[in-house]
This record gives C-alpha cells, sequence and structure tokens, in this order.
C-alpha cells in the first residue's frame, strides 16, 4: 500500500524495519517516531512509569537521534485509585525530562489492566542515522547493560524474588540508554539496537541478518543482574521466552557445553534493555574505557564474521 520508491523522504520504515520510522524533513534533519507501551513489570507505580518511559525513549537512542517530545498512551481500569496513575505518569515524566524532552499530551482509555507509555518523537541528521545493517565482519559487539530482567521481573510476579536484587533491576531498566548512544556517536559505530522482548538473540538476530552477517556471542562474557541465575536454575523464566525460543531458535546454535537453563536465558525477553553495537575492533576497547570514564557500563560480548544471520554462542571468548 506505500511502496518505498513513493515515499523517498521515508528514509526508515516498513520496507527495511528498523527501530524507529524516520522521515527526511530537509538535507540537516530526519524525524524519529517511535511508540511503546505496555503493562506493570514491577510493583512501585512510580518506576513502572520511569521504566516504561525509558524503555520508549530508548527506540530514539538505538537510531543515534535525540528526544524532542512524548506523548503518554494510557490504559487504567475504571476504579483504581487514581494516585497510582498520578505516580506512574509522573515517574514517567521524570524520565522524559532527563532525556532533555517534554511531555507534549497524551491520551488515556479504559482497560482491565494498566499500561503505560510513550508515542516519542526525536530527531537526528539524515546522515548520522545509526540502522541495524550496517554491522562489518570483524566488528567487535558491545552490550551496555547487564541481561537478565525478565527472569527477575517473573520472580517478582512469582512472589520469589530478592527486594535487593529487584532495586537493583529497577535502577538498571530506568536508566536511559541516552549515555551509551552519545558515546557512540562521538567513536563511530557500523550498527546498533536496543535490546528488549526479543531478548539478545532476538535483536542480535534483527542486526546480523539485516548486515548479512553472523553474531558470534561469548556467553562467558555475559554479566547478569544479581539474583538471575538463581532464579533460572529454578526455571523462573516468563512466557515470553518460549516465545522467542520458538521464533528465533532456529536461528540460533551454541557450540560447547552449556547448561538448559543457560541456553533459556539467551532466550529471555527483556524491559528497558541496553545497546547492542558493532564496532570497528579497533575502536571497541575505546569505547569501554569512554563509558566507564563516565561512569557507565560496557562489555565487549562478541565479534562479527560473514555468515547469513545466524547466533552462535560459544562458551569460550
Amino acid at each position: 500500500m506505500f511502496p518505498a520508491q513513493q515515499y523517498p523522504k521515508l528514509l526508515i520504515g516498513l520496507d527495511r524495519p528498523d527501530d524507529s520510522a524516520i522521515y527526511r524533513m530537509n538535507d540537516e534533519q530526519a524525524i524519529i517516531s517511535t511508540t511503546d507501551f505496555f503493562p506493570p513489570v514491577v510493583d512501585d507505580p512510580y518506576d513502572f512509569g520511569a521504566i516504561a518511559a525509558a524503555n520508549a525513549l530508548s527506540d530514539v537512542y538505538a537510531m543515534g537521534g535525540d528526544p524532542m517530545m512524548a506523548i503518554n498512551l494510557v490504559a487504567f481500569p475504571d476504579g483504581l485509585d487514581m494516585s497510582i496513575l498520578t505516580e506512574i505518569m509522573r515517574g514517567g515524566a521524570e524520565k522524559v525530562m532527563e532525556a532533555g524532552a517534554v511531555i507534549a499530551g497524551g491520551h488515556t482509555v479504559a482497560d482491565k489492566e494498566p499500561k503505560y507509555g510513550l508515542s516519542v518523537t526525536g530527531q537526528v541528521h539524515p546522515d548520522k542515522i545509526i540502522t541495524k545493517g550496517g554491522a562489518q565482519v570483524g566488528d567487535r559487539l558491545i552490550l551496555t547493560k547487564p541481561l537478565g530482567t525478565g527472569v527477575l521481573t517473573t520472580a517478582l510476579k512469582n512472589n520469589k524474588a530478592d527486594d535487593e536484587h529487584v532495586k537493583e533491576a529497577v535502577k538498571w531498566m530506568s536508566l536511559l540508554n541516552r549515555q551509551a548512544s552519545l558515546v557512540a556517536r562521538k567513536i563511530g559505530v557500523n550498527a546498533m539496537t536496543d535490546i528488549t522482548g526479543y531478548g539478545l538473540t532476538g535483536h542480535g538476530h534483527e542486526m546480523a541478518i539485516a548486515s548479512q552477517a553472523n553474531f558470534h556471542i561469548f556467553f562467558d562474557a555475559l554479566d547478569w543482574l544479581p539474583g538471575v541465575i538463581e532464579y533460572a536454575k529454578q526455571d523462573i523464566f516468563p512466557g515470553g521466552k518460549g516465545r522467542n525460543q520458538d521464533y528465533f531458535g532456529t536461528w540460533v546454535d551454541f557450540e560447547g557445553e552449556f547448561e538448559d537453563f543457560e541456553h533459556d536465558l539467551l532466550y529471555d525477553p527483556q524491559t528497558s534493555g541496553g545497546l547492542l553495537i558493532s564496532i570497528a575492533s579497533d575502536k571497541a576497547d575505546d569505547f569501554v574505557t569512554m563509558m566507564s570514564n563516565e561512569g557507565g557500563y560496557a562489555v565487549i560480548i562478541g565479534e562479527v564474521k560473514s555468515g547469513d544471520g545466524r547466533i552462535i554462542v560459544t562458551s569460550q571468548n
């Protein structure tokens, strides 16, 4: 219905899907448009709002852009205490302010379960867009947040999560990917995406197949949030893990000895996860150092080799 050749100003859309749609306004400016919302993943309304906002803003950062404004998207049950909604929206608003953007409106519907998120508008120079599809053979793969939020939030729902583990997970899920995106732009990277509902292997596959390459992931280099391994060994996983495994499993190979829970962790859906970055090998250490010097987190988790979109997980780096 909307063939790409008839809409040349739509630089990124359904013909080659990425983290956001991008529309060229002129030679110096393109508009980024994205949206995301979901039910509560934690109990505290303020934290939920902040996490949902950080998650929605992340798509703009993944494209190498800056958020400008956001529209609240709210579903809320009739009869539920309105102070809960106030706290959800306060958490979201303060996270948007932290991003240097502004809440410009919103829309609310009645629903049986609360849901919250944002429709975000950002901007980027048309020549400086970072997509999923630019990874080069020989690149190193960098991740900018530890993994395991799906396991931890599921443990919380099952009343099995330690309070300190939840607190640490909330800290990471609420963290904007702004710093990592700024460092990526400063150093120069080849491809980038954010890790959310499809998990590391799902979003990694999207990058790999768009780049016509294989991603080799070093399992031993992956960092997991406190408590994640313990809960995974108890088979505490969200339902999305199985869906990810069913859909992306044919593209994932494991080389070496792995326990079942380790297999499963690679498909764990993330909420507001970090950026997965493909960067030239001679820049990778500089990226990690710069993030560390600025109080951030980054770790080299793999490398790019020739291939057709496969994820190869190895037990050694």
